[in-house]
């Protein structure tokens, strides 16, 4: 028996679960620190070598799952091989991370509740355990709410929909898919669950609620690995009608859009983050819904790039909070003198999350634009424009949190060590990434190669056909 015959992906899943029991009866924050990160790095841990054994195509000795539930319905594919171990890095990142001024707040027992969820929904190969885990995923986030003795009407309301949507739209969708094609109703119940979920026009008012109420950590961590972009592939993509997935397009593309340009003109950091996090989810979307394999793979690789530069842009902005308070983007407060590795990194991040060249995100971005104008030159040109705007919405934050004035503090204000190893970790993965990134584009042009055949045997479509256009082209005269 090898190491990598071991059930990792079940060790990581108690070991969150335990981590979380454990830190919440910890009342020092500096001691809860330190158990916290210690849980979170064990599960980083864990996960990486269930990628792992993944990669080397080795199945575990023995299954967990098999006694409890008669069946795996949790496991790696190629589509959430590489997410796991990144969320679970994210995590990490984030725990490590934790200013000395932010440890009351951050709570890492449910910090480490929610990365359990949060794993178990990205591994979950089961509808309706996949459904489960989505439900239960709205909870923590809630609590988080009102342990702050924050508003919770915007957040229960949007979620609540959600899940009565979810619930009744699989079951009917489930159940009418196995006599024949799914009922309308379903379907249309199931499309508005995964919208509402991704914070889609116009229910996306929940996500700016959220960042605006919930400490920016644990905001960060409930909405970066995308979960709603997830169930849209599990349960949706395989076998639902192209109607379906064009009406998702069209909102996703109108909201990616939006979303970026109202990015540029935010006067709230966070707010500014919030809406530049919806463009890039929706982004992914519309790459979803084209079902062209270059398109699919360039969505899977902007799905990664989300939870890696994305995420790390929002610990950068949580850093600068963490010394500053809240910034309003208005003015310009000169930080660069204070913080210039912190700049560094806000600039890094942000630009890779735009797909700057060098980056990871440029490989994701460069591919979903080339299959967008192939599949329809009017998506690719919506792609584009959402893409330009959040590019001069990252540069214009830039200069206005670290240029154009003198910043006057008698207080320290450089980067601490911990910051460091988060900021040097997230660089090496992004420039590494986009230097070498042959591997994982070819990770994800599998996960779309084997999403194309499965919705091929399903629904007995050609995965190679060119899909029925987004906006229809006028007829040449």
């Amino acid at each position: 028996m090898t190491p990598l015959d071991v059930p990792w992906l079940e060790i990581a899943l108690v070991l969150g679960l335990v981590g979380a029991c454990a830190v919440s009866r910890i009342t020092d924050p500096a001691r809860a620190y330190r158990w916290g990160v210690g849980f979170c790095g064990a599960v980083f841990a864990c996960t990486f070598l269930a990628w792992l054994a993944f990669f080397e195509r080795q199945a575990p000795g023995f299954s967990l799952q098999t006694r409890l539930f008669g069946s795996q319905v949790l496991a790696l594919d190629e589509l959430n091989a590489p997410l796991v171990p990144a969320v679970a890095l994210l995590h990490l990142l984030t725990a490590v991370a934790t200013a000395q001024t932010k440890m009351r707040r951050f709570s890492f027992s449910w910090s480490l509740a929610a990365e359990t969820i949060h794993l178990a929904t990205l591994s979950a190969v089961d509808p309706w355990m996949l459904v489960t885990l989505l439900t239960m995923g709205t909870i923590p986030p809630y609590l988080e709410l009102m342990n702050r003795g924050r508003p919770t009407r915007v957040y229960v309301g949007h979620m609540a929909l959600f899940v009565v949507l979810l619930i009744v739209g699989w079951a009917a969708f489930d159940a009418t898919s196995r006599l024949g094609p799914p009922a309308v109703w379903a379907t249309v119940a199931l499309m508005a669950a995964i919208l509402m979920r991704c914070g889609a026009m116009p229910a996306h008012c929940w996500i700016t609620d959220w960042f605006e109420h919930a400490s920016f950590g644990n905001g960060l961590l409930y909405v970066i690995p995308l979960p709603g972009v997830y169930a849209a592939i599990r349960l949706v993509l395989p076998e639902a009608p192209d109607w379906v997935l064009h009406a998702i397009g069209v909102v996703s593309l109108v909201t990616a859009v939006y979303a970026a340009g109202m990015a540029v003109v935010q006067r709230e950091a966070r707010r500014f983050f919030a809406y530049l996090f919806l463009s890039h989810a929706s982004l992914v979307l519309v790459g979803l819904q084209l079902l062209t394999e270059l398109t699919l793979t360039g969505a899977f690789c902007l799905w990664f790039s989300v939870i890696i530069s994305l995420g790390g842009f929002g610990l950068t902005l949580r850093a600068v909070e963490a010394r500053f308070g809240r910034l309003a983007l208005v003015d310009h407060h000169g930080l660069y003198e204070h913080s210039p590795a912190l700049a560094i990194c806000f600039l890094l991040t942000g630009l890779a999350s735009v797909g700057f060249p060098g980056t990871l995100g440029f490989i994701s971005t460069e591919l979903l634009v080339d299959g967008a104008i192939v599949a329809n030159p009017l998506v690719g040109v919506g792609v584009v424009a959402a893409t330009m705007l959040n590019g001069i919405a990252v540069v214009r934050a830039y200069f206005l949190l670290f240029t154009g004035a003198r910043h006057a503090s008698m207080v320290q204000l450089g980067i601490r060590r911990r910051e460091r190893f988060a900021v040097l970790t997230l660089a090496a993965l992004i420039l590494g990434g986009g230097i070498y990134s042959k591997p994982g584009v070819l990770s994800r042009e599998k996960a779309a190669e084997a999403l194309l055949h499965e919705r091929q045997r399903r629904v007995g479509l050609d995965p190679h056909s060119a899909p029925t256009p987004l906006f229809p082209l006028p007829a040449a005269k």
